[in-house]
């Protein structure tokens, strides 16, 4: 059984966060790139504006689905850790270990790295300081990256007015982006009624095109991780991953109804794809909008890799509690007692992919590995009822079983059909994913050797 922890723990998180700060990381940490850059993929392969609103619903339902099966269980387990205590706590340690060291190397540390580089070549269009990829890039992303942690490690007082800033500017700039589009621009409603000449697409490619909705959503369970840092959390957590995935999902169905508004959605197919608001912003305002929207996907980048510094540390932490991984990670050091430790450990190794760019590979099949982790969560709805029937449950999923059904069903069908359509990708992260197994068996054999050595010294 893992280690319970209360108020009065001296290696308890304080209290701190409320529903607003909450809600600010879990917007931030979905809000990144992917609104403004998959549309345009979506329009070539499905070419028809109803279609490609039904994506974006759907997403909506699935992250939606996700997220009242976690807020059953975080309002059950309010302790810092996400879906690594969930897991732990359904199928035993190992598989606890396994989604810790995912979370490690692919799900927080190779998504900052990739967040920040991400920021750096959008912030090289704006100030032209040198080539992207050379040295002057690295240090911004090292800048960038250092900056936000050491915002983090100063406490979660710091950190939240960090993170609370970057959210509230980043969504007042796209909801101004909106409006001026609206009023001042010369669009046109009848687009969502125009289609391209293509055949109707077929279900792999609706898929496909889903695949990249729920990249834009991923994110919709950052308020988990910080479960043992909230005030109230039997209500604080389900308000904030409720509320804010429904939020989220509003704001993105408005953005691509504004999509379709500036353009048809033959031009949003037409190349370069990945800059679709950068085309819309200079259909509806002219060239200079362009620069805007860059800036506000450096804000809106900025905000998810501060979201992730904050959150997957906590992760970390709960391990080293649980004796999974030494227990130097979950020392909360200074009067603010975050677990700066924890925090290091993390940047440091995105540190190293940023100057290495060997995130890069994680980046690709990083979506089939935390898919399958995502599902075993939900899965662990129906497993800990149960097991474990009389457990305290403060929220309850509704419509039980059908949502964590849906999702668990849904998951299943995008994991098989990444291993079918990209069997290389998602063979490669399944391997990261085992790759942690010796590491675990070491650690194991560590601590049986380090108790072995302690029982004849308390006899003596």
């Amino acid at each position: 059984m893992p280690i319970e922890r209360t108020a009065q723990d001296p290696s308890a998180l304080p209290r701190q966060i409320g529903w607003f700060t909450a809600s600010c990381v879990l917007v931030s940490n979905v809000v990144g790139s992917g609104i403004f850059t998959t549309t345009g993929f979506m329009a070539r392969d499905l070419g028809h504006p109803g279609l490609i609103l039904s994506v974006w619903l759907v997403g909506a339902l699935i992250a939606l689905a996700g997220a009242l099966s976690y807020s059953e269980l975080g309002a059950a387990f309010p302790v810092a850790g996400g879906e690594y205590v969930y897991l732990r706590r359904a199928y035993g340690p190992f598989v606890g270990f396994l989604s810790g060291w995912t979370s490690f190397t692919i799900g927080f540390s190779a998504a900052i790295a990739a967040g920040a580089v991400s920021f750096t070549a959008y912030l090289l269009q704006l100030f032209p300081l040198g080539d992207e990829g050379g040295t002057p890039s690295a240090i911004i992303a090292l800048a960038l990256l250092w900056s936000i942690t050491g915002f983090h490690l100063a406490g979660v007082g710091a950190g939240g007015l960090l993170q609370r800033t970057l959210t509230v500017l980043k969504v007042g700039a796209i909801l101004a982006l909106i409006s001026a589009g609206l009023i001042v621009g010369n669009g046109d409603w009848t687009h969502l009624r125009l289609t391209d000449t293509h055949p109707v697409p077929g279900t792999g490619q609706y898929v496909v095109s889903l695949i990249f909705a729920l990249y834009a959503y991923s994110g919709w369970n950052a308020a988990a991780y910080l479960a043992g840092e909230m005030t109230d959390p039997a209500r604080t957590i389900p308000w904030t991953t409720i509320g804010g995935t429904l939020f989220v999902a509003l704001l993105y169905l408005v953005m691509n109804g504004f999509y379709f508004y500036a353009l048809p959605v033959t031009e949003l197919a037409k190349p370069p794809l990945l800059p679709v608001a950068d085309k819309v912003a200079k259909a509806l305002l002219g060239l200079d909008a362009g620069r805007f929207v860059t800036a506000i996907l450096c804000l809106s980048i900025a905000g998810a890799v501060s979201a992730m510094v904050w959150a997957g540390p906590r992760v970390y932490y709960a391990m080293a509690q649980d004796g999974l991984i030494p227990s130097l990670f979950a020392k909360t050091p200074g009067m603010e007692r975050t677990p700066a430790y924890a925090i290091l450990l993390q940047s440091l190794w995105a540190s190293v992919l940023i100057l290495t760019g060997s995130f890069e590979r994680l980046v690709i099949y990083s979506g089939t590995v935390l898919m399958i982790f995502s599902a075993l969560a939900v899965g662990a709805v129906p497993t800990l009822r149960h097991q474990e029937p009389n457990l305290p449950r403060p929220y309850r999923t509704p419509l039980y079983p059908l949502v964590p059904g849906f999702y668990l069903l849904v998951a299943t069908v995008i994991v098989g059909n990444a291993l079918y359509e990209r069997p290389m990708e998602a063979s490669l992260g399944i391997a990261t994913v085992l790759a942690g197994t010796p590491l675990y068996m070491l650690w194991q054999r560590i601590r049986r050797i380090g108790r072995a050595q302690d029982l004849p010294a308390q006899h003596n």
